[in-house]
């Protein structure tokens, strides 16, 4: 006997909608023309972005000494934002690798925003490391272990800054290769949409010559399936490289084993929450609230609560240590973190990150698209305090009181922040005019009952993403859709 409708969970798919309506709804933004709102926000983070361009320019032009740095604090804010930004980075894997493995029918909204978004967020991460060497076009050489014209000199393997190398462009290559992997269905559906012969050709060469044949979709499976059991480990080792950083020096507040659980915990709860900021705006300017629903949104808001908790136990954790420990430096630190000159900072992290959150414990709260909205932002702004928490507050009072110092960032360090941002968002906003934003192949798949009576033109040309074969019954409510 079935349960009553009430009973069941929520669709994740709305309205019922036909398999050549969902086609047209994602591809919708891709084959008109940009709305006045989308030129107005690309004018806006474009503009951002020059800016940006402008101060690495400067920077470049003048030296490192345009920062705010000086001998105590020699990290400041190039480093908070590479964190940042590498930890932005970890949701779109998260979301399309771990929950696929565990066979979440949710992600499939949004796992294709998120990959991009993935990818967008390393190349901005990537841009600090290279900055803050000073001559880019030197030091990146040395990142290359092969012999070369340095005769028998080779790179130092155990600096850092190479962790963070092979990291980044391992967990970039291999980002890269997954998301492009899963767009390569609706890459032949827009192919066999398209009417201009320039784009017909482009379209056709990325789709590889799909055809939706039975083999081509095994092969698929297979390389999908692989590929996500290779990203799964880059999720969490990536950014326990990064968390290494600090870990194995011996600076207080730094040199301690929770960093790496505490970096990762700490990365899927910023990634989550910048993965809500867009597909919050996305879904509300490409009417696409019924393939992105609330119940995507709620789910995302349990994960932010989850981390978010394991975040504040790691902040309350590295205090208890530094108790036990015994070690006056390290207690100094943790005092000097909340109750020092920038205190401040850290109160805005701990009432972002850790008190906030709580807010999605309340079922309406979860289910109100303003509030997780605002939720978003605010996590973000958290997540950002608690990189420059970790990293300017554990430097700028060390062991020795003679050489304290404080830490003012300058104009073009806030300009070149405010640069990545518009790097970040532009490039989102072309992804979602010359690409998919939603897989469509794998939303199809979770509709909550199959398409009804239909003539090919109805929905089951391969033209209009149709999906040929599908029984004509309507099919029984899933209770696990």
């Amino acid at each position: 006997m079935s349960a009553p409708v009430s009973h069941l969970r929520q669709p994740l798919v709305l309205g019922n909608p036909a398999y050549a309506q969902i086609t047209n709804d994602v591809l919708k933004p891709m084959e008109s023309w940009p709305s006045k709102l989308w030129w107005g926000t690309f004018a806006v983070t474009a503009s951002w972005l020059a800016i940006g361009l402008g101060a690495i320019a400067w920077q470049q032009y003048e030296g490192i000494g345009t920062w705010g740095l000086n001998k105590t604090i020699g990290w400041g804010f190039d480093i908070t934002n590479f964190v940042f930004w590498v930890g932005i980075g970890h949701a779109g894997t998260l979301i399309s690798a771990i929950l696929f493995l565990f066979r979440q029918k949710w992600r499939t909204s949004i796992n294709r925003s998120a990959e991009a978004m993935t990818l967008f967020a390393v190349i901005c991460a990537a841009l600090f490391p290279l900055i803050h060497m000073g001559r880019p076009w030197f030091g990146a050489l040395w990142f290359i272990p092969a012999p070369n014209l340095r005769g028998p000199l080779w790179i130092n393997f155990r600096s850092p800054l190479i962790w963070d190398f092979f990291a980044i462009s391992t967990y970039f290559t291999i980002s890269a290769v997954f998301w492009y992997v899963g767009l390569i269905p609706d890459l032949a559906t827009v192919r066999d949409r398209a009417k201009h012969p320039i784009r017909k050709a482009i379209y056709g060469a990325l789709s590889l010559g799909w055809s939706g044949a039975n083999k081509h979709w095994v092969h698929y499976e297979t390389v999908y399936m692989l590929l996500a059991g290779l990203s799964t480990p880059l999720v969490l080792s990536v950014h326990t490289i990064v968390s290494t950083d600090f870990a194995t020096s011996v600076i207080p507040g730094w040199h301690t084993t929770i960093f790496p659980p505490y970096f990762v915990a700490g990365a899927i709860f910023s990634g989550f929450a910048m993965v809500l900021t867009l597909l919050l705006i996305a879904r509300k300017v490409m009417h696409i609230e019924h393939l992105i629903t609330i119940k995507h949104l709620e789910n995302m808001c349990l994960i932010i609560t989850a981390t978010g908790m394991m975040v504040g136990l790691a902040y309350m954790t590295e205090f208890f240590i530094a108790w036990y420990s015994g070690s006056n430096y390290e207690g100094f630190c943790f005092v000097n973190r909340a109750f020092g000159p920038m205190g401040w900072s850290y109160w805005i992290m701990f009432s972002c990150n850790v008190i906030s959150p709580q807010v999605f414990w309340f079922k309406k709260a979860r289910t109100n698209v303003v509030v997780i909205f605002i939720m978003s932002i605010v996590v973000n702004i958290g997540m950002w305090f608690e990189r420059f928490v970790i990293i300017v507050t554990s430097l700028h009072r060390d062991y020795l009181p003679s050489a304290w110092a404080m830490y003012s960032p300058t104009w073009v360090e806030f300009t070149t922040l405010l640069g990545t941002f518009g790097l970040f968002f532009t490039a989102f906003l072309v992804f979602t005019r010359v690409l998919p934003a939603i897989a469509i192949a794998e939303v199809k798949s979770i509709k909550k009952f199959a398409q009804p009576h239909a003539h090919p033109a109805h929905g089951h040309d391969e033209a209009a993403g149709g999906v040929p074969g599908l029984a004509h019954a309507p099919a029984a409510p899933e209770k696990g859709v």
